[in-house]
């Protein structure tokens, strides 16, 4: 049901819409750990927002655990607080040498195309 909800969305979602989406179906600390579970199980991945609001959206690049990676830019609405994934732009950072990159959390804020 929480793979469900997310997928019905068009944009990431909070758990507290997740929650509300199904709170005749199951507690608040059970939703938190189904989202946490299929995020360590690559189903998922987090978007922490610019007030600190951790977002979760289906992973739909992900072909395997070995390439799992999310270094796509995020864009969040200061207007309606849609987080948004735009996997087309992934940004290229270079590091200077014996850095290592697991992965990139990039969220751009201004105004979505409904809002603006």
């Amino acid at each position: 049901m929480v793979i469900e909800t997310l997928a019905e969305s068009s944009a990431a979602c909070t758990h507290a819409f997740v929650y509300e989406q199904l709170k005749n179906e199951c507690d608040r600390a059970t939703v938190y750990r189904v989202l946490e579970r299929l995020t360590e199980e690559g189903v998922l991945h987090k978007i922490v927002n610019f007030d600190g609001v951790i977002n979760y959206a289906l992973c739909h690049t992900c072909d395997n655990h070995a390439k799992h990676t999310h270094n796509h830019v995020h864009f969040s609405c200061e207007s309606c607080s849609e987080v948004t994934c735009i996997e087309q732009i992934e940004p290229h950072i270079q590091l200077p040498k014996k850095y290592r990159i697991h992965e990139v959390n990039l969220t751009v804020s201004g105004l979505c195309p409904n809002c603006s």
